[in-house]
């Protein structure tokens, strides 16, 4: 007799007793499970439903109502349509996915455009292997095995990255591809996927959080969609599209350049903006808003410069001072203060305030004492002179409600956000949020006193906020700011592999701190001293000629 503790997105579920080997796969068709489970997971390792457990464990099984559990469903949804298009494009065309675009991701083959046909054919075949229930076996190959199969199917992009040391490819049938992450063990996983044609690619389409069948009703972010083109342009022209590109520029002595181009690059950015914002007489209101570990603070500051080499004078007005009394901020469900929620700002004298300041009057501004949770006498005035231009740095910054006393043409909303379309191969990504994520713990770590466990944890938090306040705003913005740069992991990697080798594998985080360690073991390291002074990187790790 055995017993086995069945956990469900690390919440307990059941537990139960066994007097036989039996296989997990059984063991979870015998149980009333409502939500959808992806993967398995015993002493932190992901295992098959076919394998037989035959003494006590907790088996944690991973549902797509988790962070966790809808990335797995993601990818595998990727390996599919990677596993349809070798199947039906066996011509030598490459399918690239690019970047995450609204529930799903874009994918195109560089110099060839897909038809709706082409689309419908993968849609067709992407079901029929859904619906045989094929199985998706991971296996640990050499690297000369490894690269046997990459290039028996094309994919030159995998054996450029290929190291002396074994590398787990996931098959399926007679398909093999490498993937990162972790995938299903079973084509059958996936139950609510969408094709949508978007030429010259395609959008993969998936569930969101908690939900069982994709929305029918897509809403395109057309000026994301286009920022996103645009980076890619950009690193088509300087050949680093992949990471083996940025890894030949660091081994040829040619990251200097690149390094200097995409500051450049930043800086025209920025100087544009300015101009905009110059040229437009009436506007006395900058608005910057973006996720977490965007780079707000720092395109603030070198905005702010630009806007005085052409005259005007910013003066930066801080929305945390318009918190409302502790004893009015909103909760979540849990009980906790919703900090993150436009209810917990002072919305009326914000708008009295603004009023007030773009018709020319003097006001006191306010002071939020966060130690006691209420507004004190500040003692300072504030009176905008014609030169002036107020800017306001904060997560709601898109949303109207925030400034609703204001008209349109006063003010301009500004969206910055790391936008990373950097891939390690074809097929492997490197999703926007990595970047960020990547960015925060070496942040957290250096002035917040948070260790890399600390910061993986609370960070489905930080997304569900900007799920609510930030990306369903993002296409009201007038301008759109993109922090990334391309060679920031290769920067960042010496910074953040230690704090994330110092996650305990006891962490309901540990996968993710080991998943994110794989993912820069592809890159090479690049020296701190070639890091621009004023560079947004170093808002991450110091050395900043702005003070935060």
């Amino acid at each position: 007799m055995f017993k086995v503790e069945l956990k469900i997105d690390d919440e307990h579920f059941k537990a139960l007793a066994f007097a036989k080997p039996t296989k997990i796969k059984t063991i979870i068709t015998s149980e009333d499970i409502k939500q959808h489970i992806v993967a398995y997971k015993i002493d932190c390792r992901y295992i098959s439903s076919q394998e037989i457990i035959d003494k006590d464990v907790k088996l944690y099984c991973v549902s797509t109502d988790s962070t966790e559990g809808q990335l797995i469903y993601q990818d595998t949804s990727i390996f599919i349509l990677c596993k349809a298009f070798h199947h039906i494009f066996s011509n030598g065309n490459k399918l690239i996915i690019e970047h995450s675009i609204g529930d799903g991701v874009y994918g195109e083959i560089l110099g060839y455009a897909f038809s709706e046909k082409d689309v419908e054919k993968l849609r067709s075949e992407m079901q029929s292997i859904i619906n045989r229930s094929l199985p998706i076996v991971k296996e640990s190959l050499s690297p000369k095995e490894a690269e046997e199969k990459a290039l028996k199917q094309g994919r030159d992009d995998i054996v450029r990255n290929l190291k002396y040391k074994a590398i787990d490819f996931y098959k399926c049938e007679e398909y093999y591809d490498y993937f990162l992450r972790q995938l299903a063990d079973n084509s059958s996983v996936v139950r609510s996927f969408e094709i949508v044609y978007h030429s010259p690619g395609l959008i993969l389409r998936f569930p969101r959080s908690g939900e069982p069948e994709v929305k029918q009703n897509f809403k395109f972010p057309k000026n994301l969609f286009t920022m996103h083109q645009e980076h890619d342009k950009w690193l088509s022209i300087l050949k680093v599209n992949m990471v083996s590109g940025l890894n030949k520029a660091i081994n040829d002595y040619k990251v200097t350049d690149l390094i200097q181009i995409e500051e450049a690059l930043h800086e025209k950015k920025i100087a544009d903006i300015a101009n905009q914002i110059t040229w437009k007489k009436d506007v006395k209101l900058v608005l910057i808003a973006g996720p977490s570990s965007s780079g707000k603070t720092s395109f603030a500051k070198r905005l702010s410069i630009q806007l005085r080499v052409n005259g005007l004078y910013p003066y930066i007005l801080s929305m945390d001072d318009y918190f409302l009394p502790r004893s009015h901020t909103p909760k979540k469900e849990d009980g906790e203060y919703d900090f993150e929620n436009i209810r917990a700002l002072d919305l009326e004298l914000l708008n009295k305030d603004l009023k007030a300041l773009l018709n020319g009057k003097e006001i006191e501004l306010p002071k939020f004492n966060f130690t006691n949770g209420m507004r004190e006498q500040s003692y300072r005035k504030l009176q905008l002179k014609e030169d002036e231009v107020l800017i306001m740095e904060g997560i709601h910054g898109l949303n109207d409600e925030l400034t609703s006393s204001v008209p349109f043409n006063q003010k301009l909303k500004i969206y910055v956000s790391a936008l990373n379309n950097l891939n390690i191969d074809a097929h492997n990504r490197i999703p926007t949020t990595d970047s960020r994520k990547i960015r925060r713990i070496i942040r957290d770590y250096n002035y917040r006193g948070h260790t890399a466990e600390q910061t993986l944890q609370m960070w489905d938090s930080v997304r569900e906020g900007e799920d609510a306040n930030i990306f369903p705003f993002q296409e009201n913005a007038d301008f759109m700011f993109n922090s990334i740069l391309t060679y920031e992991l290769g920067v960042l990697k010496k910074y953040v592999k230690p704090l994330l080798k110092s996650v305990s594998d006891y962490c309901p985080s540990y996968l993710e701190a080991k998943r994110l360690m794989r993912l820069l073991d592809h890159i090479f390291n690049i020296q701190d001293d070639l890091v621009p002074s004023n560079s947004i990187l170093r808002e991450f790790i110091g050395g900043s000629i702005y003070i935060y």
